[in-house]
């Protein structure tokens, strides 16, 4: 699998430090604490200890903010790329990794977690039976990844407000429950300034390339709507996300939708069994999308999976997708 780079990654781990082993639970709070989580209050009555969480954005969220010492272990598939070079690589050093599936009630029981922090179709899903409501039986807390939240228009749409408000709104939620306020805070702050960053650099509103998303599928491809990270990542790397009138997070669209909307660029999504290179083979050889912007001109442009989920990586993708994207901007 493609190679992270370490130095692109440590601009998104500035407030931690690159490789930076931080104590965590020094300052935690022992009163009871009160979040708002997918637009409903929830109480926990004590800071957790035995955190288990799933899949690779929601790990990282914990080990960005020097919590891995709460962790009990993490599951998820090892088809998301080298982790060896990640500025958390101490975190995926000292948690267990329970699963290379998802989660289950049997993994969790047997890690004795204290609270399992998930995301609707990130672990937590009614086929199968493993959700909130299900661990709450067991005397098992959750904490849902906000952006999977349940948006109410339909029984599977996610998103219930911009994709980076999400991630700060679970920074600052994690960094209350666990007493890290100040740590929280900082990372925010970080993050936000290296993405003004990159949003002064971006091109004119006229000149704005549109991009389309590509996560995966030939007969339907597999996209992100306004509720997903990419939304942001395109929008303020300085491109127009062409399925932005898709009111949920990640869903399948039409390959008809894409032609009529003539996307200038393409993002892969890279991971899982098919590599990005023949995701690529794929677009430029499918024959509906020959006259396509992206393809003819075959400006594609890959990015990891951790890149594109909520994850504190958002704005490293975000930095190097606009880098890209201005130099199609000026060749157009």
């Amino acid at each position: 699998m493609r190679k992270l780079l370490a130095a692109a990654l440590c601009l998104a781990a500035a407030a931690t430090g690159c490789g930076a082993n931080v104590k965590s639970s020094t300052d935690a709070k022992t009163t009871a604490v009160t979040l708002t989580n997918c637009g409903r209050k929830v109480t926990f009555d004590k800071v957790p200890e035995r955190v288990v969480t799933n899949d690779v954005g929601i790990t990282e969220l914990m080990f960005a903010l020097g919590l891995e010492d709460r962790m009990a272990g993490f599951a998820m598939p090892d088809d998301k790329g080298d982790l060896s070079s990640v500025p958390w690589k101490d975190g995926y050093d000292k948690v267990t990794w329970l699963s290379k599936d998802q989660l289950t009630k049997e993994n969790v029981v047997d890690a004795r977690a204290d609270l399992v922090f998930a995301g609707w179709n990130y672990g937590f899903r009614e086929d199968g039976g493993f959700t909130p409501d299900a661990l709450k039986k067991l005397g098992i807390p959750s904490y849902v990844l906000t952006e999977s939240c349940h948006n109410g228009r339909s029984e599977t749409a996610r998103g219930i407000m911009p994709p980076l408000d999400a991630l700060y709104a679970d920074l600052a939620n994690l960094g209350k429950l666990f007493g890290v306020e100040k740590r929280a805070a900082t990372l925010i702050a970080d993050f936000k300034k290296q993405i003004a960053g990159v949003r002064a650099k971006a091109p004119e509103a006229a000149d704005r390339p549109t991009v389309f998303l590509y996560d995966s599928g030939q007969d339907q491809p597999f996209t992100s709507g306004r509720y997903a990270a990419p939304e942001q990542i395109i929008s303020e790397a300085g491109g127009v996300n062409v399925m932005h009138d898709l009111q949920d997070s990640w869903t399948t669209v039409g390959w008809e939708s894409v032609v009529e909307r003539n996307p200038d660029v393409i993002v892969i999504c890279d991971y899982g069994n098919v590599s990005a290179e023949q995701k690529k083979e794929f677009l430029l050889s499918y024959a509906p999308l020959r006259n396509v912007s992206a393809v003819r001109h075959k400006r594609i442009f890959v990015l990891d999976y951790v890149d594109l989920v909520e994850s504190p990586r958002n704005p490293s993708a975000i930095d190097r997708l606009g880098t890209y994207l201005r130099k199609v901007a000026e060749e157009r």
